[in-house]
């Protein structure tokens, strides 16, 4: 008995040292990209809560207004409360893989009875308590616990990349919202200095200074003023249904700041920075992806070694082999087995073939959503260090036009060689050089709350 004891342990660990790869932990596959490699230093370099992506949404978005939305929609957004419970669920999950390594328990009380040929009713019965414990010697119960582990993570980024699409939702919307109102105060404040304009060139036309095509003409762009006003109010409602959407509520009006000011709290940093990239919940949930592929595959590897499990029963009973008994006695059986596939081993070929398979496209979707971050990344980083520019020229075109307006009047009202449409054409250009200008701010603001999205932010 004992040979066969120490030959069993001789051939268990054997097996063991022959499988110690599949009690390793997952780490990122050497890859012959080099962003790959770039991004696995990201990931170790230390913490810097001071830097754009990790910075929180409360200290990028200041506004105190579109900060009570932000809170708002954080609380009301099903999407998120999905999220939450899903993190929820595969915490429950993790919590049974851990449980895997205690033993089983199961209390089976039993009883009955039998009568032969008009014999007296000799009753049996049996309180059983069975315990069974599979002792993980190849990594089975490990492999399973290490990847619901990983899927935890996982769900928390998919968490985390949908509140940072809920936060930078509303802040697009409210400040698009900002953008039409300015718009709308704008053209308002245009129309009654264009319908001025009018009634001057319908004072000058008295005076024999302009002819009738003159006032027609200004009334022709007034009216298209007042034509376009409509158009930006119907905008209006439908952003701020939107803002409704977004926040769990009713279609209403919204308040909006005035304070055209946003920037950055940071200074952005040029390039695409891997650490942007390293701490984005979409690139972070891929890489969960490629780390829960890794110990599927162990699982598969695991498959083919054997299963060693313990059991013990005992318990009170009064039948003790075909012999009834009362009183009752106290009984322990103990058991050992070790249970090796023979006749699968072909499906689990199968399986693991499969797993690496799978693990492969992990790989794939993992440097496919690397690279697509990346553009993200750089896009933002494209327009915000242009748009700087076409503001700059811009307000330098604002400016000109001021006093092209200005000038314009005047020469025409003192009769020098100048004429309406000059004076028309001048007002046009402005105002749509100042529409210009309001739209230039949004993109640039736009840009900004895209680049803190693109990194993650939101947290």
């Amino acid at each position: 008995m004992n040979r066969l004891i120490k030959y069993t342990l001789t051939v268990v660990l054997a097996v063991a040292m022959s499988s110690c790869h599949i009690y390793r932990k997952y780490e990122l596959p050497a890859d012959e990209n080099a962003f790959v490699e770039d991004y696995r230093k990201a990931t170790e370099q230390p913490v810097d809560s001071t830097s754009l992506e990790y910075l929180g949404w409360e200290k990028v978005f200041t506004d105190p207004i579109l900060q009570g939305y932000i809170r708002q929609a954080l609380a009301n957004n099903h999407d998120l409360d999905d999220a939450r419970h899903n993190v929820e669920i595969a915490q429950a999950q993790l919590k049974g893989a851990k449980l895997s390594y205690f033993p089983s328990l199961a209390l089976n009380p039993n009883g009955g009875s039998a009568s032969y040929g008009g014999s007296h009713m000799n009753w049996s019965y049996s309180i059983p308590l069975a315990a069974n414990w599979e002792i993980d010697v190849f990594g089975k119960i490990l492999n399973r616990k290490r990847g619901a582990k990983v899927t935890v993570e996982q769900m928390e980024d998919y968490e985390q990349a949908v509140r940072s699409q809920i936060i930078c939702g509303v802040a697009n919307t409210y400040y698009a919202l900002v953008l039409l109102k300015q718009q709308l105060d704008l053209t308002e404040r245009t129309s009654v200095i264009w319908k001025d304009q009018v009634e001057s060139m319908k004072a000058m036309k008295e005076a024999a200074y302009v002819n009738e095509a003159a006032v027609v003409q200004s009334a022709a762009n007034y009216w298209s003023i007042m034509a376009s006003i409509p158009d930006i109010r119907q905008s209006i409602t439908a952003t701020s249904n939107t803002l409704s959407t977004l926040l769990g509520t009713y279609p209403r009006e919204w308040e909006v700041t005035s304070d055209l000011s946003f920037s950055l709290p940071v200074n952005v940093k040029s390039g695409i920075p891997m650490s942007y990239l390293a701490v984005r919940p979409d690139v972070r949930a891929a890489e969960r992806g490629l780390a829960a592929a890794y110990y599927v595959t162990n699982s598969a590897r695991a498959a083919f070694y054997p299963t060693l499990s313990i059991s013990a029963q005992g318990g009170f009973t009064n039948l003790l082999g075909s012999m009834i008994t009362n009183p009752g006695k106290w009984f322990i059986q103990l058991a050992g087995q070790l249970a090796a596939p023979i006749f699968s081993r072909g499906q689990n070929i199968a399986t693991l073939e499969a797993a690496k398979a799978q693990q492969k496209q992990a790989m794939n979707a993992f440097e496919k959503t690397v690279l697509s971050a990346s553009a993200d990344v750089s896009d933002a980083l494209a327009q915000i260090a242009n748009i700087e520019d076409k503001k700059v020229a811009l307000d330098q075109q604002i400016d000109n036009l001021e006093k092209s307006v200005e000038y314009t009047q005047e020469l025409l009202t003192l009769d020098q060689k100048t004429t309406y449409l000059e004076v028309l054409t001048a007002r046009s250009s402005l105002l749509s050089a100042q529409l210009s200008s309001l739209a230039c701010w949004h993109t640039q603001v736009a840009s900004l709350i895209s680049l803190y999205q693109a990194v993650g932010g939101g947290r």
